[in-house]
């Protein structure tokens, strides 16, 4: 219910009214049935704007942190997430990410829409990058067509670290539903879900028009990280000498 209240009648009319969203390709999401969005990932915003868009309701995998900060300030950001669909993962890997698994498929087995990151963070660039494989796991074991969606214009309007986005209108382009049935029963094999995820990102490249890097999102930001600790390190050594 409060979802549905968010949607039509507060944070759904203001996204709409802020961004002004453009969409192309409305006529290949499905009317019905589960179904997975595929999107590249270049803003925060890109995760109310999608769903502002779709009649049907709509889910997403976010990270936990979004759902554990203490104090007023955790309650309303846990509130806001659990409110506009947003479901909590553990993306530290191994039982963590066959849970994310589980909680997305649950999702799938009530009909309803799900959406994935399939770079499984931010860009920190604007680049497209190498999709994990955890989306073609729960393409194949739920058995569902995907949409490959392109959010143009996002980053524009909110980069990582910034605050508060522009008012600026964006982009919403669909891809037509990847149909993957042909691997059915071979969800465990690892060559066959690195082929379809592969295919996802050949898709969402052709939409999005990003420059694409074949290396994961996380190694960039793990290595942009290191260079600045060290780049700190050395200030800091030459500021005691």
């Amino acid at each position: 219910m409060l979802y549905w209240l968010l949607k039509n009648f507060v944070l759904g009319p203001l996204i709409l009214t802020l961004f002004r969203p453009w969409v192309i390709g409305r006529e290949n999401v499905p009317a019905s049935g589960p179904v997975i969005f595929a999107s590249n990932h270049v803003s925060f915003i890109d995760s109310v704007v999608l769903p502002a868009v779709l009649d049907r309701r709509m889910s997403f995998l976010a990270k936990s942190d979004y759902f554990t900060g203490r104090g007023l300030k955790g309650w309303a950001t846990k509130t806001f997430f659990n409110a506009i669909g947003q479901l909590p993962i553990d993306r530290s890997g191994g039982k963590a990410s066959e849970a994310s698994l589980r909680t997305g498929l649950q999702v799938l087995a009530r009909g309803e829409q799900l959406g994935i990151y399939p770079e499984g963070t931010r860009s920190p660039d604007g680049k497209l990058y190498r999709g994990r494989t955890g989306i073609a796991r729960m393409v194949l074991e739920g058995r569902v067509v995907v949409v490959p969606v392109a959010m143009v214009g996002t980053r524009e309007v909110q980069q990582i670290g910034q605050k508060f986005p522009k008012a600026k209108r964006v982009g919403v382009v669909f891809g037509k539903p990847l149909d993957f049935s042909r691997f059915e029963g071979l969800e465990t094999d690892r060559f066959i879900l690195r082929s379809v995820t592969d295919e996802i990102m050949h898709e969402l490249r052709g939409l999005s028009r990003q420059e694409y890097e074949d290396v994961y999102a996380t190694s960039v930001k793990e290595r942009a990280s290191t260079a600045r600790e060290s780049v700190m390190r050395e200030r800091r050594t030459a500021g005691g000498r």
